[in-house]
């Protein structure tokens, strides 16, 4: 005999499902044969885990803290800052300060600190912000 549990194993085994009236005479349903009563489905338990980063691993890129020019020192206050973190504090001095156009939020108007750090530009699109900073982070020797 040949367990099948479903249409497609059905098909393999060469049995034949019957059609059975159901309980108005018009509708008519599709009688597949059961599996076998004892028959356990087998299940994968997986467990999620959270990666951690490993041990010791010093930041590289775009989080590794560099030296910074004296314009930019100005602004976000420390002489060594990761590139992720420059673009948080300029980010939040626009908010504070309220430098965005009130009709184009995508467009910057520049105070004095930012023309300092933006290349003398009275007003600056948010794209440029990330090219605009890239003098100011000083080369290592």
């Amino acid at each position: 005999m040949a367990v099948s549990c479903g249409l497609f194993s059905t098909f393999l085994t060469g049995e034949t499902a019957a059609l059975v009236a159901g309980p108005s005479s018009s509708s008519m349903r599709l009688a597949l044969p059961q599996p076998p009563a004892n028959l356990r489905m087998a299940r994968a338990v997986t467990f999620a885990t959270v990666s951690q980063p490993p041990i010791g691993r010093q930041p590289r890129g775009i989080t590794k803290p560099r030296r910074v020019s004296p314009e930019m020192q100005a602004l976000v206050g420390v002489s060594e800052i990761p590139r992720t973190q420059v673009l948080k504090q300029i980010w939040a001095y626009i908010k504070e300060h309220n430098l965005q156009d009130p009709e184009n939020k995508k467009i910057i108007v520049c105070d004095e600190k930012l023309k300092k750090i933006f290349g003398g530009k009275d007003r600056v699109g948010f794209l440029e912000i990330a090219g605009l900073i890239t003098p100011h982070f000083l080369k290592e020797s």
